[in-house]
């Protein structure tokens, strides 16, 4: 069984561990991320694992298809499209999700890309906005980390 992880960390007081286990087909994401304002948060896999510059330089959304942004649940979306956290007034969440195109191995694996929680909720492509399409208009990146293999 393949495993993964990420630390995320941020200027502004954000800090989580998310786990990432493949079971069969897919992939469960697993976590608690603390120090978030309440309220919806776009939660993504973002192309680059390159810290160098921030969040700023993890790159787009990733999307090894070429599709339009959309909902986790959407045929059509980015692979790292994983939606919104929904955050408590505690300012923490638990991350539970499973997904079928994050996979840990193979040619579209997101070993060594990064998982950016971003500052506004994802419309899900869905807002009419110009970014909707593109980012879900989901605000600036306030919280980032390298994926990374684990034991």
């Amino acid at each position: 069984m393949v495993k993964a992880v990420v630390v995320l960390s941020s200027s502004e007081g954000v800090d989580g561990t998310i786990y990432f286990t493949e079971e069969g087909d897919a992939t469960k994401v697993t976590g608690t991320i603390t120090g978030l304002q309440a309220g919806k948060h776009g939660f993504h896999v973002h192309a680059l694992g390159d810290t160098t510059n921030g969040c700023m330089s993890t790159g787009p959304h990733f999307n090894p298809a070429g599709k339009e942004h959309g909902a986790p649940e959407d045929e059509v979306r980015h692979a790292g499209d994983l939606g919104n956290l929904t955050v408590g007034e505690d300012g923490k969440v638990d991350v539970n999700i499973v997904d079928k195109q994050i996979p840990l191995t193979g040619p579209n694996s997101i070993i060594g890309r990064a998982v950016v929680v971003h500052a506004d909720p994802d419309d899900l492509g869905k807002g009419g906005h110009e970014l909707s399409k593109a980012t879900g208009n989901a605000g600036g990146r306030i919280a980032c980390g390298i994926i990374g293999l684990s034991g």
